[in-house]
């Protein structure tokens, strides 16, 4: 369906094609005229279906031509750089809506506070929030939600991972009772759809390719021992130097720095970034990354949900997430907005049973590749049964120990980020 059918205004029909936007997704085109109408939503669709689009484009809609001086919206998001693309994305959105909107999140200093309680003060429109910062400034008794429309959770399967249960709940005190409602996540367990139906009325369910990811991504594995993923891993990357844009995900943040001083030494343009480095910082490296001066970034993942690029190459998981949602959620880093993209897993002997789990939530086989001849064997594959009851396939490895590859160097702490 095309914007223009869905009925829109032409202040932002007019910033979308300025986009380069014509089509709506499937998810915008469900969710928009139900969200017009006043619906409330629960919507569960995968990252880099133009979810974020899906909710700002409705709100932009029934903002249009406002006048009253009060906050409207409140978007909440499990992290600071969720926070930031978000609000991004309504500055683009709004180029031709007189929309005021302000991201509120924490690592920044007392001027970035000051910005926060000057915005929540003056009645912006839309407010975009990390449920911690935002609590910290409801505590303090300035912030005046009493006239606030439409509350949105983005994430909200993250954010009850990640505990903000308690803060959401201590917000939502704050909020008034009649407004519209809206939750939005890339999975759906039993209890989120429960925390759903206690906060939402009468909603309407809009379930899309539930925890799958784009069908735009080339998936595969590689079955790999500790120590050679280093050398696989330059392998690959030697391979596709005309790749302008790559995310390898990592599971700690030691391993983020470690990564980056190894591919540094091979030649490759890179940098990190992970909740150890300060919000400019990070900021600062994003930047990067999108202009393409940092073609290669080595992140943990507290980026997996929260970068917003659609010309990303290639995924690299250099080690299985620890839950199966967040492979989907990594994945979904490539392959947006109707892309293509290639998402490539190093899969560790302990790590087998773990990643057989992410193949039976997406339901399918990802494809094992060989590995490099010079590196020698790798492990065999040894979980015996999938979840659909059928033998998983073997592994490309041998039992002969002698051809494996045995460098000096491998990475041995398992601290978590």
């Amino acid at each position: 369906m095309k914007f223009r059918d869905i009925g829109l205004n032409d202040q932002l029909i007019e910033a979308i094609e300025y986009m380069g936007f014509d089509t709506a997704t499937p998810i915008q085109e469900e969710a928009i005229p139900v969200i017009m109408k006043g619906q409330d939503i629960i919507g569960c669709a995968q990252t880099g279906t133009g979810k974020t689009a899906a909710f700002v484009l409705p709100i932009l809609h029934k903002l249009t031509g406002r006048e009253e001086n009060s906050i409207n919206t409140l978007i909440i998001v499990p992290t600071r750089e969720l926070a930031v693309q978000i609000e991004q994305q309504i500055q683009g959105l709004s180029y031709f809506v007189s929309v005021s909107s302000k991201a509120i999140y924490g690592g920044g200093d007392g001027k970035d506070w000051q910005e926060e309680k000057t915005a929540l003060l003056s009645g912006t429109d839309i407010i975009v929030a990390t449920p911690g910062k935002l609590l910290s400034h409801l505590k303090l008794g300035y912030a005046d939600f009493s006239k606030l429309e439409h509350l949105i959770l983005d994430e909200a399967d993250r954010m009850l991972d990640m505990g903000f249960i308690d803060d959401l709940t201590q917000i939502f005190k704050k909020l008034p009772a009649k407004r519209q409602n809206l939750m939005f996540s890339a999975t759906m367990a039993p209890a989120i759809r429960k925390f759903a139906h206690t906060l939402l009325s009468n909603p309407k369910e809009i379930n899309l390719a539930l925890s799958k990811p784009a069908e735009g991504v080339d998936q595969s594995k590689y079955l790999t021992f500790d120590n050679q993923k280093n050398p696989l891993l330059k392998s690959l990357l030697s391979e596709r130097k005309d790749y302008q844009r790559i995310i390898l995900f990592t599971s700690t943040k030691s391993k983020v720095s470690e990564i980056v001083q190894f591919l540094k030494k091979s030649g490759f343009t890179t940098s990190g970034i992970s909740s150890n480095l300060q919000q400019d910082e990070r900021e600062e490296v994003l930047r990067g990354f999108k202009s393409g001066r940092i073609p290669l970034l080595v992140a943990t993942d507290v980026m997996s949900r929260g970068i917003d690029i659609k010309e990303i190459n290639m995924v690299i998981n250099y080690d299985v997430p620890m839950d199966a949602e967040d492979y989907v959620h990594r994945v979904g880093r490539t392959a947006r907005a109707n892309t293509k993209g290639e998402a490539i897993t190093l899969v560790n002997p302990k790590d087998m049973r773990r990643f057989s789990k992410i193949e039976d939530l997406i339901g399918s086989i990802v494809p094992q590749k060989e590995l490099p001849k010079e590196l020698g064997e790798g492990p065999e594959w040894n979980v015996k049964k999938s979840h659909h009851g059928k033998p998983h396939h073997k592994g490309g490895g041998s039992k002969n120990k002698k051809k494996r590859f045995h460098p000096k160097k491998k990475f041995s702490n398992n601290k978590k980020d």
